[in-house]
């Protein structure tokens, strides 16, 4: 039996598969509403604004790609820990983000970043 909460963790799955990944700017509109609120500092609210960040960074990044590690669904959250690389050869950048659903759309999102360095004190994986 499908839950609400595996409903929502497979709603941010495809959006990193089909919006970040395959660099789909026509699919935004299937995941996210038009109202839309970013915490993000350098993305406006709505998905028009969403739309467009994203597409001069599809063209400035065009190999990025986003890896989960793992999805966490709380009631109307999800928290995604994902790795993004620039290209192949890119350590990458450890990212949480914390996106809202309502109404099987991405409301809201949050989301915190680090790179991930040469070296490890403890030598265990960010992500």
């Amino acid at each position: 039996m499908t839950t609400k909460l595996d409903t929502h963790k497979t709603l941010v799955a495809d959006f990193y598969a089909k919006v970040w990944n395959a660099k789909s700017l026509g699919a935004v509109a299937d995941f996210v509403a038009d109202d839309y609120i970013q915490h993000n500092p350098h993305v406006g609210n709505g998905r028009a604004a969403l739309e467009a960040f994203l597409g001069p960074l599809f063209e400035a990044v065009p190999e990025g790609h986003f890896t989960i590690a793992r999805l966490i669904a709380d009631d109307d959250l999800v928290v995604a820990h994902t790795l993004f690389q620039a290209n192949a050869d890119d350590r990458g950048t450890a990212v949480v983000d914390v996106y809202r659903i309502m109404n099987g759309r991405l409301v809201e999102h949050w989301d915190v970043k680090e790179a991930v360095p040469e070296t490890s004190s403890n030598g265990n994986p960010m992500v």
